[in-house]
């Protein structure tokens, strides 16, 4: 047995209002880590701390609580799903092992759970899936298997079926110890009573049993599929720490996703999810080893998971304390890390000290004295620290892969209410910078106001309530506006010359410049055409810095530019009055003169929406979309609900959500999330 076996780090992942924060509840509960089950209706579930959670019944932060189960340590982070704080969930499975996806039993594999199983996806995560809410009306659990199967490309392995639905939803049949599971709901859960499995539902259980045991048949270690194929077929009696070791195998190379079920607010199923944990989920060193940068090298590394080794972590979430100052939430890759001593930020190339670890539970904290590989700790007193950097020591500085965020598409303009509070609301709108990647600062030239922008009137509208609330600012807030993109339709060449005195000197620069759109979501690109014998390459380097900056100022209405591909061609110098500076101040006035000769392009955000709404208030909800600009994708019809897939301009959506109650009279919900950028109307293509 390794030194990592009784470890699992895991996430709680799924779409918005799923059950994720209600089961890891009943985890912390049924693993006595709580001694009551706090409720997220009534706004007292330990994972959901912040108040503004508490009030809006939504996840928001990603929490993190360390709980025993079985001799095993578990860390779980609870993470948002709502799509506005995808952040959120992005750097929790960047430091996961192994993650729980929970589905819906009547919403199925609704939009945000396959935003975060591409997620896993990008980062090789094995998964096991629980089917929840099986208790609710219009609940198909064979429904869900086949939207699995359909909408995700996954692989379902079933080793629970449950005991009736809806109301009348008992318990569930399990089909590796085939027997019944049932709770005592006087105790909320806490007994499980066992029995044997009704005749009236053993037909359906050995059917199911055999399935799963000719899926285990074929996965890729011969020796047990062998002895299971072997047993089976002989019907023999097959060992639960066989199947068991199966599924485990199976999982581990992501072959399969082993489906449990059950309904959490019922108390209903929670146990054998947390035996699934321990069972088929990885432990820290059973995944591939990171691979990391060296710093000075360039060259790729691999960090396998060794606490004997050089000391490894990455930040994944920086939060602020009023008290304690900026929390780091770090993952550990390798080596150890004790409290009170001196680390490297091998990003920032600095050295930091550690004044303290803590093991999180929720908003509450243990202290430690180290932390190992494996593990998921919070140091304090990284004052550089931001989220994606790697810490560790200056004899190993390899940088761990950086992380990815999607842009900002919503912006909103903020003054404070005195002139006396302005920098006080500056240093708490970066202060929240540094913890949200999706979130930016700027300053309006013109107006001289500030410019947050983030990924929905939802995310805005949290940060702002922080900013008044938590850092006691107070400040006034504008109407939402859509952060627009400039982009070009056609290739130009221009040729630029400058030539300026300053302070009394001469400065000259001769280019020539063409523009190109290149593919939409290709990017901004630089390239040049001519080498360090026509031009010196700090003259190109100047050209290079001119057009990078040029990109973020925009061509006609000051919008940054995307998608388009600019090449030095030609390039003239003079030793005497050629400078670095009238070389980059070309670059940016010949960028703007042959955009504005490319036909520039206003580009506005597309979002993807998704709607689930009750089939009689389909035709209302399509009549609402079509005034909003929409293109209709696709409707998946359910059983009881209609799935509405559009793509809608971002400018017309304001205010969506408040409509949309109205025509459903409240039975409809929505998520929203960015797609791409398009023409605006009036713009051509």
């Amino acid at each position: 047995m390794s030194e990592f076996e009784k470890l699992r780090n895991i996430g709680i992942i799924a779409h918005i209002d799923a059950g994720k924060t209600t089961t890891t509840e009943r985890i912390i509960f049924y693993s006595g880590k709580s001694h009551r089950i706090g409720e997220v209706d009534d706004g007292e579930a330990t994972m959901d701390w912040m108040a503004q959670e508490q009030d809006r019944g939504i996840t928001i932060t990603a929490a993190v609580t360390t709980c025993y189960w079985r001799d095993k340590q578990i860390n779980i982070i609870d993470t948002p799903g709502h799509v506005d704080f995808t952040a959120e969930v992005e750097r929790s499975i960047r430091v996961l092992d192994g993650a729980v996806v929970i589905f819906c039993a009547v919403g199925g594999v609704e939009p945000q759970s396959e935003t975060v199983w591409h997620q896993a996806d990008r980062y090789h995560i094995p998964r096991i899936a629980y089917i929840n809410k099986l208790d609710r009306i219009g609940a198909d659990f064979f429904g869900v298997l086949k939207e699995m199967e359909q909408k995700l490309g996954a692989t379902p392995l079933v080793l629970e079926l449950p005991i009736g639905a809806e109301s009348e939803l008992q318990g569930i049949v399990d089909l590796i110890g085939m027997r019944e599971l049932r709770w005592d709901q006087n105790d909320y859960g806490t007994t499980m009573i066992v029995d044997e499995i009704d005749d009236s539902r053993l037909a359906q259980a050995r059917e199911y049993r055999e399935k799963m045991l000719d899926q285990l048949s074929s996965i890729g270690d011969e020796e047990t599929a062998n002895t299971l194929t072997e047993l089976f077929l002989e019907d023999k009696e097959i060992s639960e720490s066989l199947i068991r070791s199966a599924v485990r195998k199976g999982t581990l190379e992501r072959s399969f996703i082993p489906v449990f079920c059950g309904a959490s607010l019922r108390n209903v199923g929670v146990q054998p999810l947390l035996d699934g944990i321990v069972d088929f989920l990885p432990a820290p060193d059973e995944v591939p080893p990171l691979v990391g940068v060296h710093a000075k090298s360039e060259k790729q590394i691999e960090v396998p998971c060794r606490t004997d080794a050089a000391p490894l972590a990455l930040v994944y979430k920086i939060q602020s304390d009023r008290e304690a100052g900026p929390l780091s939430y770090i993952r550990m890759y390798s080596g150890h890390l004790r409290s009170g001593t001196a680390v490297y930020n091998i990003d920032k190339r600095k050295r930091e000290r550690i004044h303290r670890l803590l093991r999180m539970h929720a908003n509450r904290s243990e202290q430690l004295h180290e932390i190992h590989a494996g593990d998921v700790a919070v140091a304090v007193g990284l004052k550089m620290a931001q989220t994606g950097d790697t810490i560790g020591s200056e004899q190993f500085p390899v940088i761990l892969e950086p992380m990815s965020f999607p842009v900002p598409v919503i912006s909103v303009a903020v003054e404070p209410k005195t002139l006396s509070e302005r920098s006080k609301l500056e240093a708490a709108l970066h202060q929240l910078e540094k913890e949200d990647p999706t979130f930016t600062v700027r300053d309006d030239e013109d107006t001289g106001q500030l410019i947050i922008s983030g990924m929905g009137e939802l995310h805005l509208d949290v940060l702002m309530t922080r900013v008044l609330s938590d850092f006691k600012v107070q400040a006034k807030i504008g109407n939402p506006q859509v952060s627009y993109r400039e982009s070009i339709n056609k290739e130009a060449l221009h040729h630029e010359k400058y030539h300026k005195l300053i302070a009394g000197k001469e400065n000259s620069a001769d280019i020539t410049l063409r523009v190109r759109r290149l593919r939409r979501g290709e990017g901004n690109r630089f390239e040049s055409e001519i080498g360090p014998d026509t031009l010196p390459q700090e003259l190109i380097d100047a050209v290079s810095r001119g057009i990078n900056a040029a990109f973020s100022s925009g061509i006609v209405y000051g919008y940054p530019v995307i998608d388009i591909g600019v090449t030095l061609v030609a390039g003239q110098y003079n030793q005497s009055t050629s400078t670095p500076l009238a070389f980059e101040a070309a670059a940016a006035m010949g960028f703007d003169e042959a955009c504005r000769g490319a036909e520039p392009a206003l580009l506005e955000p597309i979002m993807r929406v998704n709607i689930l709404t009750p089939k009689e208030y389909l035709g209302e909800v399509l009549g609402n979309l079509n005034t909003r600009q929409a293109e209709i994708v696709r409707i998946d019809s359910k059983s009881k609900v209609e799935s509405i897939h559009a793509h809608v301009p971002l400018a017309t959506m304001f205010g969506y959500s408040t409509s949309l109650r109205s025509a459903t009279q409240g039975r409809a919900t929505f998520s929203m999330e960015f797609s791409h950028f398009a023409p605006r109307s009036g713009f051509s293509e």
